[in-house]
């Protein structure tokens, strides 16, 4: 298997909302212990940054746009602009993914139920072998239900599309 580490829309205007990004501290952490390992087995690792619409806190070329400054992708990293929650929409993803020969995606970011689950269903579709780390993505709370639950429902939900670990499962595989 040759794998990708997907970080999905971890910009810094996710962390900037009110209400803000369900223990953001923890997403990033863990996020950041999944790229070293990534870095020691070279794996590489994908960045997908969301084009927000004018005025949104993930507008392109703004501060909140930039990828969070604690996972900052080093010189020559892939980066994948979408405008979209899915990933693979009007993206050269695929292509990238192709060049590298990558059949399985380790998927981490934000938001659980937009994007995060998007890759997941879509990745699946595409036959890749994917694989959600369950506490390395975050939302945010909702008037009718809380950031915890939607990430516990989709950790549960997506397991249909994706084999559900932690990050140390995953750092222990």
């Amino acid at each position: 298997m040759n794998i990708a580490l997907m970080i999905i829309d971890v910009q810094k205007g996710m962390f900037t909302t009110n209400p803000s990004i369900y223990k953001g501290d923890t997403l990033l952490e863990n996020i950041k212990r999944a790229m070293e390992y990534a870095k020691k087995k070279e794996i590489p690792i994908i960045f997908v940054q969301h084009n927000g619409p004018e005025g949104s806190p993930l507008e392109k070329e703004t501060a909140g746009w930039n990828i969070h400054e604690s996972i900052s992708p080093e010189e020559g990293s892939i980066i994948i602009e979408k405008n979209t929650p899915d990933s693979f929409y009007q993206t050269d993803l695929q292509q990238r993914l192709s060049n590298l020969n990558i059949d399985h995606l380790i998927i981490t970011g934000i938001q659980t139920e937009a994007c995060v689950d998007t890759i997941c269903r879509i990745g699946c579709s595409k036959d890749y072998k994917v694989t959600l780390l369950t506490d390395a993505h975050s939302t945010f709370d909702k008037t009718e239900i809380s950031a915890a639950q939607i990430i516990s429902h989709h950790n549960e939900v997506l397991r249909w599309f994706a084999e559900a670990v932690s990050t140390e499962e995953w750092l222990l595989q």
